[in-house]
């Protein structure tokens, strides 16, 4: 075998310019392939970051009346048969698998003016109820002031904690801790403010993904107040959401669905109002698969190449048996075996098309990079795909060079030492 290799580098390069010419077709078709599967790995990745982005593994448990969320507001009360929950149910749920953390929350989406401090206000916010459990459960950090806590929430304290998009609009800019706001003719006292433990911006590219990427986004400014001043506001208790912190990105769905399932065991509402988990992570890989079959195809016509840079193989290989058939005749009166000769040439044709692979892989890779740069287009280079490729394209080698290395074994010595 040793020899072979030898004999099939020293006749590479004895022929360099044709030997080079030979693998163009396995180089391109390998540089595609590389590129290609980079980018839709690359997009892919981009895909589940751009979902999951700020999520930390939570996930969000609510109501839905069929297939729509359920959103409660002043315009929308809370439906009947759905029970509030206490620190009981919440500890079955962290008993559950792959559940770290978990808050109950009440949640109400504001359209009007009901936030004011002076001449500000707000058009539009989150309103949260919440209790001491829910900002290391969302990932929120408190960035000046405290936040809230079981005393607030026990003896129903109205004080309040801004993020930085309702801390703006009603501050300008002035630090906010220690002023009061009023919330539905109600005064809260601003304790602190809040934001993002790990903050991450999807990349967009387009009007599509914009609206795709929108809702799993703090497109709203939020504030968040003791669950136990809820019904000063509104007058009356309502229905909570839950939100969970899974162990990893992988575990969200089935966490998410488990506490779903647990909290729907109190749901006596006959008018479809469920409770259903926020599956990031499908959602995420259904854009993937969306994506991915998209670019099945691109594979597919890279791949033709490599059938041409095969065909361009074999060609070259079958000059190579007719050059060197007296060397053939002369190896096989001297009592070399037909075995010899057919793993020399398939040893040449394998080693061409592998060095092909090499250099398509690194062409590929250099390429990706450029795409990548270009376009803004992110690229994760595969390491499986790699070694796919160059394993690949010696199996082309192999293949296409059979049919010359079985000739040059079966040529008759006498007639090859008398070729010309």
């Amino acid at each position: 075998m040793i020899e072979n290799i030898r004999l099939s580098l020293r006749g590479i390069w004895s022929h360099k310019m044709r030997s080079f010419l030979t693998m163009l077709g396995i180089i391109i078709g390998i540089a595609a392939i590389i590129a290609i599967v980079s980018t839709i790995e690359g997009t892919n990745e981009q895909i589940r970051r751009n979902m999951l982005g700020n999520s930390g593994h939570t996930v969000k448990i609510s109501l839905y009346q069929d297939s729509m969320e359920y959103e409660i507001g002043t315009w929308n009360p809370s439906p009947d048969g759905v029970p509030v929950y206490t620190e009981d149910v919440r500890q079955e749920i962290l008993a559950l698998p792959n559940v770290e953390k978990a808050a109950f929350y009440n949640v109400s989406n504001e359209y009007n003016q009901c936030v004011y401090y002076g001449a500000n206000s707000l058009s539009s916010c989150l309103i949260n109820g919440i209790d001491a459990n829910y900002f290391p459960t969302a990932g929120l950090q408190i960035t000046s002031g405290r936040g809230i806590t079981p005393e607030d929430v026990e003896k129903k304290r109205k004080v309040v904690v801004l993020d930085a998009g309702t801390s703006r609009s009603l501050f300008e800019g002035g630090d906010p801790v220690g002023k009061t706001i009023v919330i539905y003719n109600e005064p809260f006292e601003v304790i602190g403010t809040a934001a993002k433990t790990d903050t991450y911006e999807p990349v967009i590219h387009s009007v599509e993904e914009y609206y795709t990427y929108y809702n799993n986004t703090d497109s709203s400014g939020s504030l968040y107040i003791p669950s136990s001043t809820w019904p000063v506001i509104y007058r009356f208790d309502d229905a909570q959401n839950l939100l969970i912190q899974a162990s990893s990105a992988e575990t969200m769905a089935s966490a998410g669905k488990a506490c779903a399932d647990l909290l729907n065991q109190g749901v006596t509402n006959n008018s479809g109002i469920t409770y259903k988990s926020e599956d990031l992570l499908g959602q995420a890989r259904q854009l993937q698969d969306l994506q991915s079959s998209s670019n099945q195809m691109l594979i597919w016509i890279a791949g033709i190449s490599l059938l041409v840079g095969g065909i361009g193989v074999m060609n070259i290989m079958l000059v190579s048996v007719t050059e060197r058939t007296r060397e053939i005749g002369l190896k096989k009166a001297i009592g070399a075996k037909k075995s010899r000769i057919l793993g020399q040439f398939l040893t040449e044709s394998a080693i061409l098309t592998a060095m092909g692979g090499v250099i398509g892989v690194i062409t590929g890779i250099i390429l990706s990079r450029i795409i990548s740069r270009v376009s803004d287009v992110p690229v994760a280079i595969s390491v499986p795909a790699i070694v796919v490729a160059v394993v690949f394209s010696a199996f082309i080698g192999i293949l296409f060079g059979l049919l010359p290395s079985v000739k040059a074994a079966n040529l008759n010595p006498i007639d090859a030492l008398r070729h010309e």
